[in-house]
C-alpha cells in the first residue's frame, strides 16, 4: 500500500535530482525551498515500504510493533540533530560515515545492487525527505 502522495509515481517527478550544497555535517537549505509537512513525514517514516526508517530505528510509536535496534532511536532527533544536519543523513548518510548501513535516500550514483525498478531514482523525493525533516525535528526532548 503506498500512501497518498508519496508513492512511486511521485518519484517520477524528480528528475534530474535537486542540487544541494554539504556546509560541514548538514544540508543547511531546503531541497524545495520550503519547508515540509510532519505529519507527511511521520507517515513516510512509518511506512515500512516506502521509507522502511522502522526495520532500523526505534522511536516514540508505541502502536508500531518490530521497532529496529540496529540504529539511533529517533526519540529526540530534533533535540540532537538540526534539520540540515537531519536532511544530510537522509539525502546521503555516506557522506557522514563511509561504511553506514542507512541507505541514501536521494542520491542515484556510486550505488551498488540497486533494482532495475529503482535504478536512476531516488527512494525519496525532494518533497519527501522535507517532509521527513520536519517530522524528525519535531520530535523533541
Amino acid at each position: 500500500m503506498l500512501l497518498a502522495g508519496v508513492g512511486v509515481a511521485a518519484m517520477a517527478e524528480e528528475r534530474p535530482l535537486r542540487p544541494s550544497a554539504v556546509v560541514g555535517d548538514a544540508i543547511p537549505a531546503s531541497l524545495t525551498g520550503t519547508g515540509g509537512d510532519p505529519a507527511r513525514g511521520r507517515a513516510i517514516v512509518l511506512d515500512r515500504r516506502l521509507g522502511a526508517c522502522l526495520l532500523c530505528h526505534t522511536g516514540p510509536f508505541p502502536e508500531e510493533k518490530f521497532q529496529g535496534t540496529l540504529a539511533p532511536d529517533l526519540s529526540g532527533a530534533g533535540s540532537r540533530w538540526s534539520a540540515g544536519q537531519l536532511r544530510l543523513r537522509l539525502v546521503d548518510p555516506t557522506r557522514l560515515n563511509p561504511d553506514t548501513l542507512m541507505p541514501p535516500y536521494y542520491r542515484v550514483d556510486r550505488l551498488t545492487h540497486v533494482g532495475s525498478a529503482w535504478r536512476g531514482k531516488p527512494i525519496l523525493t525532494a518533497g519527501q525527505i522535507e517532509d521527513v525533516v520536519s517530522f524528525l525535528s519535531s520530535l523533541r526532548d
